[in-house]
């Protein structure tokens, strides 16, 4: 073969970074609200993070989704989802380093009682963290991570099911297939609310449950979206004549025989395509009862409100990613006689992008170390105001990084792509954007105390910016305004998510971040297109805050 050309000017491969210890906002939020061996425990993850072999796993799973399996050759019905060995590693790997329910291994209590260990106070935390870190590999298998995070608090709501599932639950290992839980070192958890004719209005939910002598429930009906069915425990929302009710229920009963939960197909998504999703068929399914009958949503949302944060921290991570490539690229591409790097308008652009990656870190984290201190009133309102605004910027963000790439960053072999389609995601997972801005006015409406402890967080930086204290004052007259709530619910929950941000960066961040977003979010353009801070912006300052290091 001819030699045509001499290949040059393309950027080397962005292996031995290190996304938790080389990210500085990470590692600031981490210490702002943990000690430092909560973040010396995250060393291994992260070098692993961001080694070849972890980022060859990602590429793996997403080339070859799982595959389902409804009858085993003898057309006896298995219904049992194949994955990639690669989805095992990355799966096993978030287990076995606390990122699924170990964090409430050593917490017995909810988490606002009192008499929490003390080597326990930080484990929310320390899970966001690497959680934050370690999905920037790959998200798809952050979903039943984060499942099984999510269903412990849920599940204590029927104790005698706690304490049968509970350990597995927490206990960081990872062991796949399916065997009765007791038996196994480690669970995974799953849910299943939506149906096809409800969507986000369970209360919709057509499956019903009907009890039985033993105390369990038969469940028969659908699921339209389930995430994870080779999971080992789900919780299911089923009708009971008290009204939508919630249910655990196991892949593989006590006595060792199957459940029924008849796979019917998985979903073709755009995004999340190494993660399997279903539609499931309930026929006289085992389940018993969680909480109390007709109360399912309320129990549910135990298991939703652990899952939205981390909708934040998985946006957040993409947000990263994405940042990181963009940062890569620039520092080793040149165009025009000089590196994109030190043009001043790619300088603008991406010290927007740092902006945002770092106010979305700052408040994931801080939204953690509430479970962590089992601030209940302040999560609930700050993580839904939270969960709409980080997740609905993230799609811009990523899709700003890739132009950055420019028509390389349109190619699979970069990895944008990916990250584009899975940017939508978590704004759409756990109620999209409507569903979310309503549930800021609902938890502004139920509780006068989650309003007073999400005021009092914004508070604190009263008086460090003006523009801050402007957006404060524009909070105070929306919230004032009682006329039209519903329809001006998207810039309420909008609004609040700044001003928490805004709090947080003016108190924590360097003055070069705080300032660039006071002049971008809070005044001017209002950060409606990215690259357009201001000039005086100290654009080195905030890009060299991004942990790569020039070669």
């Amino acid at each position: 073969m001819t030699a045509t050309h001499e290949v040059t000017n393309q950027v080397p491969p962005l292996t031995g970074h290190d996304p938790i210890a080389g990210d500085t906002a990470l590692t600031e939020a981490c210490l702002r609200h943990a000690d430092p061996a909560v973040l010396a425990s995250l060393e291994g993850l992260g070098r692993l993070a961001g080694s070849e072999q972890a980022q060859e796993w990602g590429r793996l799973v997403n080339e070859n989704p799982p595959k389902l399996r409804t009858h085993d050759r003898y057309g006896h019905r298995i219904d049992e989802v194949e994955f990639h060995p690669a989805w095992h590693e990355l799966m096993r790997t978030a287990m076995e380093h606390g990122l699924g329910g170990a964090p409430w291994a050593d917490q017995p209590t909810h988490p606002t009682a009192p008499g929490r260990s003390a080597g326990d106070r930080h484990a929310h935390v320390r899970r966001a963290v690497g959680y934050l870190g370690w999905t920037q590999v790959e998200m798809g298998h952050g979903c039943p991570v984060t499942m099984t995070y999510a269903v412990v608090p849920a599940l204590r709501r029927a104790p005698e099911l706690a304490a049968r599932y509970e350990a597995g639950l927490t206990a960081g290992a990872y062991e796949f297939g399916l065997t009765e839980p007791t038996a196994k070192r480690g669970l995974v958890a799953g849910m299943g609310m939506t149906e096809k004719q409800g969507g986000s209005d369970v209360r919709a939910n057509a499956t019903r449950a009907v009890a039985r002598p033993d105390g369990s429930y038969a469940l028969t009906g659908h699921k339209w979206f389930t995430s994870a069915p080779m999971s080992d425990l789900f919780l299911v929302l089923a009708q009971l004549e008290e009204g939508v009710s919630c249910f655990a229920v196991p892949r593989v009963l006590p006595d060792g025989s199957r459940n029924v939960f008849r796979l019917q197909r998985l979903k073709d998504k755009l995004g999340d395509r190494s993660n399997a999703s279903s539609e499931v068929e309930f026929d006289g399914t085992t389940g018993w009862l969680v909480g109390e009958p007709g109360r399912g949503v309320p129990a549910i949302i135990e298991m939703v409100n652990m899952t939205r944060l981390d909708c934040v921290l998985g946006s957040a991570a993409t947000v990263r990613a994405a940042l990181t490539q963009a940062i890569h690229h620039a520092r080793h591409r040149r165009a025009f006689g000089s590196l994109l790097a030190d043009q001043p308008l790619m300088q603008n652009v991406l010290a927007d992008l740092a902006v945002e990656s770092e106010a979305a870190t700052a408040l994931g984290v801080r939204l953690a170390a509430a479970v962590d201190d089992g601030e209940e009133a302040f999560l609930r309102l700050a993580g839904a105001a939270a969960k709409y605004w980080v997740c609905k910027r993230t799609p811009g963000v990523v899709a700003e990084a890739m132009e950055v790439l420019g028509g390389n960053g349109y190619v699979e072999e970069s990895g944008l792509p990916r990250l584009y389609r899975q940017a939508p995601l978590n704004s759409i997972w756990e109620g999209s954007g409507n569903v979310i801005a309503l549930d800021v006015l609902r938890a502004l409406g139920r509780s006068e105390e989650s309003l007073a402890a999400v005021t009092a967080e914004i508070e604190l930086a009263r008086g460090a910016d003006r523009r801050f204290d402007d957006a404060v004052k524009r909070l105070s007259a929306e919230l004032g305004d009682r006329d039209g709530l519903p329809f001006r619910a998207r810039r309420i929950a909008g609004l609040l998510a700044l001003c928490l941000q805004g709090s947080l960066l003016l108190r924590h961040a360097p003055a070069a971040v705080s300032d660039a977003f006071c002049a971008s979010r809070l005044g001017g353009d209002a950060g409606t297109v990215l690259g357009t801070l201001p000039a005086g912006t100290d654009v080195a300052g905030i890009v060299g805050r991004s942990g790569l290091v020039r070669r």
